[in-house]
C-alpha cells in the first residue's frame, strides 16, 4: 500500500511540474492547450478508495489552479472526474477481473481505454471550459476550445500509455 502511494506522489508530481512548467505554455491556434493531469484521474485502479481518488484529484486540481491562475476551474472539473471515473471504469471492465484492476491499456484493451480516457477527457473539457469562460456569449471560441483541447490532450495521454507499458 505504501508503494502504491509513492508512485501515486510520483505520479502527481511529474504530471503538475509538466503542466506547470510545460503544457501550459503551448496554445495550437489560440485555442487548444493540453491538458495532461487528466491523465492522473483516468489510470486509479478499480478499488481505489472514492474519498482517496476525490482528495488526490482535487489537490492536483487546486496545485494547477495556483500556479496557472485559474481560480478552482481545474480543481472542480477534476474533482467530477474523479466522482464519475469508478462508475465508467466498471463499465469497461469485466466482472470477473481483478479487484485491482487498473485503467490503462494493458488491461482493458487499447480501444476500450481509448474509449474510457475519451469520456473523460471530453466531459473534463466541457466543464473547465464551462466554468473558465462562465458565459456562452462567444460559443463558437468556447466549442474550439473544447474541441482542440480535446483532441491535443487524448492524443497525449494515448502517447503516454503506448510508450508507458
Amino acid at each position: 500500500m505504501a508503494i502504491d502511494i509513492l508512485l501515486r506522489l510520483m505520479l502527481f508530481a511529474v504530471l503538475a511540474l509538466a503542466q506547470i512548467l510545460v503544457l501550459n505554455r503551448i496554445q495550437l491556434f489560440h485555442c487548444a492547450t493540453p491538458l495532461l493531469y487528466v491523465y492522473f484521474a483516468i489510470t486509479f485502479p478499480r478499488n481505489y478508495p472514492k474519498w482517496g481518488m476525490l482528495l488526490w484529484c482535487f489537490a492536483l486540481g487546486f496545485c494547477i489552479d495556483v500556479f496557472s491562475n485559474t481560480p478552482g476551474v481545474a480543481s472542480a472539473s477534476l474533482t467530477l472526474v474523479a466522482a464519475l471515473q469508478p462508475y465508467l471504469l466498471e463499465l469497461f471492465l469485466s466482472r470477473d477481473s481483478d479487484e485491482k484492476a487498473k485503467a490503462s491499456a494493458l488491461v482493458l484493451g487499447f480501444g476500450k481505454f481509448a474509449l474510457l480516457a475519451a469520456l473523460l477527457t471530453f466531459l473534463y473539457c466541457v466543464v473547465f471550459f464551462a466554468l473558465e469562460s462562465f458565459s456562452f456569449f462567444n460559443w463558437l471560441y468556447w466549442l474550439e476550445c473544447v474541441v482542440g483541447s480535446f483532441l491535443f490532450t487524448l492524443v497525449l495521454i494515448l502517447t503516454v500509455e503506448s510508450i508507458r507499458k
